[in-house]
């Protein structure tokens, strides 16, 4: 065994590395920052080009200009940042330009407490651009996760042609683990649609029967046009209410027909349990050592971890509930996710356990709402 020493943050910049990332562009921002410093180091050996922007909006709007020439770029911030990143997320959604959009994220609201973490930002992750349409957000558990998850949002950003986001947690980022290097899963680069020979290039025209248009980079000999405004297959701006519902209804489309695949969850049924736990990120590792505690008392719980938050993971949420008499949800926030669960699982009983304090929550906290929510 090969061991490493790794915190979330460091898996999260060799993870994209090892999916063929060869642009960051961030601004520090606590705890966030040593994503760019690890990129620093690792980018420029490899070819590749780390810049410090001038604030968050720049930064991310470098990333989308290095997307637009083919490469493939990383942003990372934590919350105040992500609403700065807002308008041009918003660009990088309605043009389809491929993104990985790290949030580390901290005790919000606004500046809120730098060094404390939080769940806060699983509703503006997905809400955060002005048209609405969906995204697609990741969440880590560990720093394993940060490794494997990072290439899968490449591989994903890629395909859709979509920004997507790592939803990450201070307590991840920072967190220092001992992981055997040999294990790190290798995923293939992921590739972008390319378009078939010998026809005219229209930027945002798809072929029959496929939801994603191809790519190419700008810049090369084929004139491709990228525009901020609604537009049509050409690129060229349009205000035809039946073109700008074909656009709109496709690049929803593609997200939401793609949820069953996007799918990643982590299920743990416990045989004889009457009650499943959900959770992600973070929390999940204290929901882990709650479910051992309870299967010594003879008191089985079944557990979901949900590392795919959006879309939403409904089938897989269906399947293990099925059988349950109770469902408790857990988030390190005031209740962002849980009425995603109550939506998927309508008539059922519903319980949530949430916090927001500064503090992680406690493997007895979990116990006791399980044995007496």
């Amino acid at each position: 065994m090969a061991m490493v020493w790794l915190d979330g943050n460091e898996a999260v910049a060799r993870g994209a590395v090892a999916a063929g990332c060869r642009f960051f562009a961030g601004y520090p921002i606590t705890p966030a920052t040593s994503i760019m410093n690890h990129m620093l180091a690792l980018l420029p050996p490899r070819g590749g080009i780390c810049l410090q922007g001038e604030d968050e909006i720049a930064s991310i709007g470098f990333c989308i200009g290095a997307s637009m020439a083919g490469l493939r770029a990383l942003t990372a911030t934590s919350g105040p940042g992500i609403s700065l990143y807002s308008e041009q997320i918003s660009f990088a959604v309605g043009s389809e330009i491929p993104l990985v959009i790290v949030d580390v994220q901290r005790l919000g609201p606004s500046t809120g407490s730098a060094t404390r973490g939080a769940d806060g930002d699983v509703q503006f992750l997905q809400w955060g651009n002005s048209g609405g349409l969906p995204v697609v957000v990741y969440a880590p558990v560990d720093a394993a996760d940060c490794f494997r998850l990072v290439q899968v949002a490449f591989r994903t950003a890629d395909r859709l042609r979509t920004p997507v986001f790592l939803a990450s947690n201070k307590e991840i980022a920072l967190t220092r683990e001992s992981l055997d290097e040999e294990r790190l899963p290798l995923l293939p680069p992921g590739e972008r649609p390319a378009p078939a020979a010998g026809r005219p290039y229209l930027p945002f025209e798809t072929p029959a029967g496929a939801r994603v248009p191809p790519f190419l980079p700008i810049g090369g000999e084929t004139l491709v046009r990228q525009t901020s405004s609604t537009h049509g297959a050409d690129g060229y701006i349009t205000t035809d209410p039946a073109e700008i519902t074909r656009m709109l209804r496709r690049m929803q489309a593609k997200i939401e027909e793609a949820a069953e695949e996007l799918a990643i969850v982590d299920h743990r049924p416990a045989p004889g349990a009457d009650t499943l736990l959900i959770t992600y990120g973070v929390t999940s590792r204290a929901a882990f050592a709650a479910c051992r505690a309870l299967g010594r008392q003879g008191k089985p719980v079944s557990h979901l971890v949900l590392k795919t938050l959006w879309p939403v993971p409904a089938a897989a949420i269906r399947r293990a509930a099925e059988g349950m008499r109770r469902i408790l949800v857990v988030e390190m926030n005031l209740g962002q996710y849980v009425r995603e669960i109550e939506r998927v699982l309508p008539g059922r009983t519903v319980a949530f356990l949430g916090q927001m304090d500064g503090r992680l929550i406690a493997p007895e906290t979990i116990l006791e709402a399980v044995l007496h929510g």
